[in-house]
């Protein structure tokens, strides 16, 4: 399993290597809060957050990329970082998938996974709110004047002040001038579908590889039908009644409480 270098930044000065991944179009400061909250309370732990493979810094997206390629550019970041033995991995959304494709392309490399609100199965199209994101951040041009011109174009699509102002943490300046978009929104969008259709459920009946999950009470990905499978093959599902689909920013305390119990 060999991959290559992702951006990536360190905290913590443990010795339990845990791997943080965010999900889909965003970017590892996404989780810094939550690792930086997770060292302070546990001491133990060294904490790697990278931007995976076409997101923020790191390395775009190659032809026909799956979950199994991005996982295998995490582990040799983190190998190449210096972290050893086995992984936690720790992953929201598009994060846990590859976390899950992690352990069963590399299962020596993987300690643990722990799912952030994602299911091993299928997203049906219907379901994926980034799928819809993806649609309208399309549909915006490659460039604008400047951010608030590119704002503009976001929310004049339907997309919230909030939300666009996190996509446009995605901007780089132009050569021509003005901002462009960082990252390849075409091969996300081919990447998007082929991601959302793998299955990995198989993930969760291996023996010895201890999977976990929690979900937001007001989030759609992690259905009852799936806490029952998941349940069935000795993964615990829990709920934060409270917490949409970005669990570590609607209840941060609750899921802090929680990931300390593992």
């Amino acid at each position: 399993m060999t991959g290559v270098i992702l951006a990536n930044f360190q905290l913590g000065e443990g010795q339990r290597p845990t791997v943080l991944l965010h999900g889909f179009l965003g970017t590892g400061r996404n989780l810094r809060s939550l690792a930086a909250a997770w060292s302070a309370a546990d001491p133990s732990r060294r904490f790697l957050l990278p931007d995976l493979t076409g997101h923020g810094t790191s390395p775009p997206l190659p032809p026909g990329a799956t979950l199994s390629s991005m996982a295998a550019d995490v582990v040799e970041t983190a190998r190449a970082a210096g972290l050893e033995g086995p992984l936690d991995f720790v992953g929201h959304s598009l994060g846990g998938r590859v976390s899950l494709a992690a352990s069963l392309a590399a299962p020596g490399d993987v300690a643990s996974v722990t799912l952030l609100d994602i299911t091993p199965g299928p997203i049906p199209p219907g379901l994926s709110e980034s799928g819809k994101v993806l649609e309208k951040l399309r549909a915006a041009p490659a460039r604008a004047a400047d951010r608030k011109a590119m704002r503009e174009e976001l929310t004049g699509r339907g997309l919230s002040g909030p939300l666009s102002d996190w996509l446009l943490m995605n901007l780089e300046p132009a050569p021509e001038g003005g901002v462009r978009w960082r990252f390849d929104r075409e091969a996300l969008g081919e990447f998007h579908a082929r991601m959302n259709g793998e299955q990995l459920w198989n993930a969760l009946a291996r023996p010895g590889m201890p999977v976990r999950c929690i979900r937001g009470g007001r989030a759609a990905y992690v259905s009852d039908d799936d806490v029952a499978r998941m349940e069935a093959l000795d993964c615990p599902v829990d709920t934060l009644p409270n917490a949409g689909h970005f669990v570590h920013v609607d209840e941060p305390d609750a899921l802090l409480r929680w990931l300390l119990r593992g």
